[in-house]
Formats: structure tokens, C-alpha cells, sequence
């Protein structure tokens, strides 16, 4: 099950875990990216708090949470080749995983179907 949040943070969900990254959205508005912070593994995040940091030549933006946990992993080829986020954002170029705090969290985010349609009202 794949999730988007409005920040364009993206959740893939396997049982109570949750992968974490950006939308290709994200990576196309942000450009060439290069440098990215990933967040502690052991990490407490709230819904919406800020977990990680992406800077490319345009600009650096926060990554977002989309649903509450603790971080138990992190994508440990990020920070030596950032370039990845340009290359696979919504796949192999993950942020971080965490267990879930509260799946109910996940029914305030949009499936893929519906991230299209919230990308076309904000174009």
C-alpha cells in the first residue's frame, strides 16, 4: 500500500513498518539534489514532524513524516550519493523506515489516484 501526504512525502506500508521518501514531484521541483540528512535510527517522529532534510541546487526542504513512529532503519546509500533521489525517488531511493505508532493515521493520506488529482489543483 502506497500513501502520499500534501507535503509530498510518500509511505509504502508492509505490515507495521513504513517506508519513507519523497514523490517524484518533490524530486522534479527540487532539481539536482545534493545532500541529504536521514534521521537517527531510534528516532520518536510525530505525524508531520520534520525526519529528515533534502538540499539540491535550488534549495533545501524538510522531509516530512506522513504517520507518527520510531525510526528503525535508514537508507544508508543516501548521504554517499544523493543523486539517487533524482534517479528513483519513489523506490529505491527511500529516506528511512519506522514502526508505526498509529495506522489509523494512515487513512488521512491520499492513495496514488488521489495525489494525481491533488497534484493537477496545485499545478
Amino acid at each position: 500500500m502506497l500513501r502520499f501526504s500534501k507535503d509530498h512525502e510518500w509511505i509504502r506500508v508492509d505490515g507495521s513498518i513504513g517506508t519513507v521518501g519523497i514523490s517524484h514531484h518533490a524530486q522534479a521541483a527540487l532539481g539536482d539534489v545534493v545532500f541529504v540528512e536521514l534521521p537517527e535510527v531510534g528516532k520518536s517522529v510525530e505525524q508531520g514532524g520534520e525526519a529528515a532534510v533534502v538540499e539540491s541546487v535550488k534549495a533545501a526542504s524538510e522531509v516530512y513524516c506522513p504517520v507518527a513512529g520510531t525510526v528503525t532503519e535508514v537508507n544508508e546509500a543516501l548521504p554517499d550519493n544523493p543523486a539517487l533521489v533524482n534517479e528513483d525517488p519513489e523506490a529505491g531511493a527511500w529516506f528511512f523506515k519506522l514502526e508505526i505508532a498509529d495506522k489509523a493515521q494512515l487513512d488521512g493520506l491520499m492513495d496514488e489516484a488521489a495525489y494525481k488529482a491533488y497534484l493537477e489543483t496545485i499545478a
